[in-house]
């Protein structure tokens, strides 16, 4: 048996002389439910058997229902099988698993004919789940309809810095952090200052809840961030970068310091990338997990070393940013995105999408719900599609009463706006977020003023403190839906909830306190009903 030694990162290195390859997620989603021991299992029956085998520890495809998801290399391409746990192996190699042939329950079929998968546009993600995350090979044989791994990289260097601003800008390309801020603009804005140094800085302080787009990249294809980085790092004539990740992604940090000594040791990163006059480096630091990190200032100061505390504005990050100096800072999935811009183009990605909101999305499905996983698609698909069709309904087989998008600060959507297209500008029409794309379901066991509660409180948690309306309202708002909740004058006191987030929205110095009232608000408009306590008392009775 041939069964290559795990690296640090849990990776598996290619073998050449595999007879059989045998792919088994190392990503975080299929471990916590046993890839690790599916792993060993699989080497373990194919000793057994006198097989020769490769496992490859591949990242996550994203149908987190099926995971771990095996598959097996055919002539006629992958198979898959899902959930498979340990207990299953035997049973499955007896039945043909090393040619791919087992059948049973277990068996999926091709993998690129699950429905689930097919009916995807995977830019972004169009390498995860399918290749050895820490093989700069597979990155650069791989990448479909968005391009080869390299190639945008290429491409950056040979158009020159002003060239690469045009083409993002021309992409539509928007944060996929949650504000939706151009990308090009930012690049312009940074390229256009004095030279000197300056700054990329990737923002993968992942921070919502129902959020893990980040994290799988970084686990499953962090090639991309590291490329991306690169080209926005010759854009605005940047040398150094940084990628800041919350501490609770430990495996998706070491994959991804595997992955930038990788890219040196390549010259993919370095004094000269890929051979050109252009230098540009990149680390890794990590962060408490202070929620308030994830708003750009919050974030610059924690990685100089201080109190993660909101910065006033301006000057913007853009001309003054990490350590005094011009920084641009994008969201993870952004700067994963650019390749496919460089390599493929702004015109084509700009061809996907809606309205002002082009390209696709890694919309990332969570809560009760049967399908839950990472769909990435264009924009415009209405939030009924990927509640009821795309996630399948609720796991517990109860309606559906409320889907918060957007996080922790995103509102609650009834089933009366699942008409909404997920485009950044038809949810700000229905005061409602994008966000990073976590899509959070509810069934009608949910109460909607604990979630108001919830709300308010976790602003007061997570506050940094700097500003009044932030650290005080929200504190104040947790009261006074107690109050409610215990039957106090529901009407006076709706009506101070009400005033307490108008003060947070137009007051607070950042998104935190100026986004808690979508949730809190989006509560007490669609669901009224769980704020009258009386009400409810004689209904229960």
């Amino acid at each position: 048996m041939s069964v290559p030694d795990m690296n640090p990162a849990g990776m598996t290195p290619s073998a050449t002389s595999a007879a059989v390859r045998i792919y088994v997620p190392c990503d975080m989603a299929a471990i916590a439910v046993g890839a690790d021991g599916v792993a060993t299992a699989i080497a373990a029956a194919a000793a057994a058997a006198g097989r020769t085998v490769e496992i490859v520890r591949n990242g996550s495809r994203g149908l987190f229902w099926l995971e771990p998801m095996v598959e097996v290399a055919t002539n006629a391409g992958r198979v898959a099988y899902g959930p498979v746990a340990p207990a299953d192996v035997a049973g499955l190699v007896a039945d043909g698993l090393f040619d791919g042939t087992a059948g049973g329950p277990l068996a999926l079929g091709p993998t690129e004919e699950i429905p689930w998968l097919k009916r995807q546009t995977r830019l972004t993600f169009a390498r995860c789940g399918i290749v050895d995350p820490l093989s700069l090979a597979d990155y650069k044989a791989h990448g479909g309809e968005a391009g080869a791994g390299l190639a945008g990289l290429a491409r950056a260097i040979e158009i020159g810095p002003a060239k690469i601003v045009e083409e993002v800008t021309a992409s539509g390309l928007r944060g996929r952090g949650g504000a939706g801020f151009p990308t090009g603009i930012k690049w312009k804005t940074v390229a256009d200052t004095p030279p000197g140094q300056k700054y990329i800085v990737c923002n993968a302080d992942e921070g919502d809840s129902g959020t893990f787009a980040d994290r799988m990249i970084m686990e499953g294809d962090p090639f991309a961030l590291v490329e991306g980085m690169a080209i926005a790092g010759i854009a605005v004539g940047a040398t150094k970068g940084y990628v800041y990740v919350r501490s609770e992604y430990p495996h998706a940090i070491r994959t991804l310091n595997a992955a930038i000594e990788i890219a040196r040791r390549a010259n993919v990163l370095g004094v000269s990338v890929l051979g050109s006059a252009h230098a540009f480096d990149m680390e890794v630091r990590v962060g408490a997990g202070a929620y308030v990190c994830g708003e750009e200032t919050a974030l610059l100061e924690s990685l100089e070393g201080k109190r993660g505390t909101v910065r006033p504005k301006p000057p913007l990050p853009a001309h003054k940013g990490l350590f005094g100096r011009p920084t641009v800072i994008n969201n993870l999935v952004s700067l994963a995105t650019v390749p496919t811009v460089l390599a493929r183009g702004g015109a084509f990605y700009r061809d996907f999408g809606m309205g002002r909101s082009r390209g696709t999305m890694p919309i990332q499905l969570a809560g009760n719900l049967k399908h839950g996983g990472l769909f990435e698609t264009a924009f415009g698909v209405t939030l009924g599609e990927l509640v009821d069709d795309i996630g399948g309904g609720t796991i517990s087989g109860r309606p559906v009463r409320a889907v918060q998008v957007g996080g922790p600060l995103g509102a609650y959507f009834p089933r009366a706006l699942f008409d909404t297209p997920f485009d950044y500008e038809a949810f700000a029409a229905r005061d409602g977020l994008v966000g990073h794309g976590g899509v959070v379901v509810f069934d009608d066991s949910v109460d909607m003023a604990a979630q108001a509660r919830f709300a308010f409180e976790f602003c007061a948690i997570e506050s940094c403190g700097k500003c009044t309306p932030c650290r005080i309202g929200s504190t104040r708002g947790v009261e006074v839906i107690d109050r409610i909740v215990a039957g106090e004058d529901a009407s006076a006191n709706l009506t101070l909830v009400a005033d307490l987030c108008e003060t947070m929205k137009f007051g607070s110095l950042c998104a935190l306190g100026g986004f808690t009232p979508y949730p809190v608000m989006s509560a007490v408009r669609h669901f009224p009903e769980d704020f009258d306590r009386p009400a409810l008392a004689a209904a229960a009775e």
